[in-house]
């Protein structure tokens, strides 16, 4: 057998005035974000603003709706810190695996140029709007706690592991919805139709402990009602979320995202070219 070279060639240098691969890469990405930004938000703060108004006008409506028929919210004296500790995640999961799907989709044009990925694509959805989901979830919180004088101790270690529960799998779902909503156009009418009671059954307006048994088992196994708990228990220190299992929502979103990049990685070409 031959000798192995004790000095093996080393990999070219860039030439003069060529960008690394890996600040290439990261350029790309920065462009992308940047042309996310411009599209859904405009060039103007009046975008961002009414990203925010929206999850807030749907706290007024649920709080003018329930202050009516009960005394106070399942958790505490203050229906529109219970119901954003709720329709907030609610929302960042629903918007982000909503803009991952359609992340091909969006970028089709640009992924014609051979320095631009269909991972580039998917990182740049997943890196503003999960900025901006923070953001807002921030701004809703922090203004409700001012304005109510709710006085609350609140866990950020707790909150941020509930958001980063709710992110994960939204991106896992969105990952393969990205592939099935690409290949068979039908799935993503009836991904809609599937999804539309989650509003309902995820805790927004109740919490887990309220659901008498069997539907309180039932409602176990949505994902969603474990991400909801997490938040409300870093924002409510009395709430006890026993019931929540951080390993089966990573699990739930990980299976979907390995398998919608695997299925991603094989036929992104096809689905570009049709």
């Amino acid at each position: 057998m031959p000798e192995a070279d004790p000095f093996p060639t080393a990999e070219p240098m860039p030439r003069e005035g060529q960008r690394p691969r890996k600040a290439s890469n990261l350029r790309t990405l920065v462009a992308l974000v940047m042309r996310e930004m411009s599209t859904t938000y405009g060039r103007s703060a009046l975008g961002y603003l009414w990203a925010i108004l929206e999850p807030a006008a749907g706290i007024i409506l649920l709080t003018a709706i329930f202050s009516l028929a009960f005394r106070a919210p399942s958790i505490g004296t203050n229906f529109p810190l219970f119901f954003a500790s709720g329709l907030l995640p609610f929302m960042a999961y629903t918007d982000l695996s909503q803009k991952t799907a359609s992340a091909l989709r969006f970028s089709r044009q640009l992924l014609a140029y051979p320095g631009v990925t269909f991972i580039d694509a998917l990182m740049a959805r997943l890196v503003l709007n999960t900025l901006t989901h923070l953001m807002i979830f921030s701004v809703v919180l922090t203004s409700i706690l001012v304005i109510y004088r709710v006085d609350v101790i609140l866990d950020p270690a707790a909150i941020a592991l509930g958001f980063g529960m709710a992110l994960y799998l939204a991106a896992g779902v969105g990952m393969l919805n990205c592939y099935l909503t690409s290949t068979y156009p039908v799935w993503e009418r009836a991904w809609g139709i599937l999804t539309r009671p989650l509003f309902f059954i995820s805790g927004i307006l109740f919490t887990f402990e309220s659901v008498p048994r069997p539907y309180s088992e039932y409602l176990w196994w949505n994902p969603l009602i474990h991400v909801i708990g997490q938040v409300r228990s870093g924002i409510y220190a009395t709430y006890d979320a026993s019931y929540v299992s951080h390993v089966y929502v990573f699990l739930f979103g990980g299976i979907p995202m390995t398998l919608g990049m695997m299925l991603l990685r094989r036929y992104h070409r096809d689905i570009l070219n049709r």
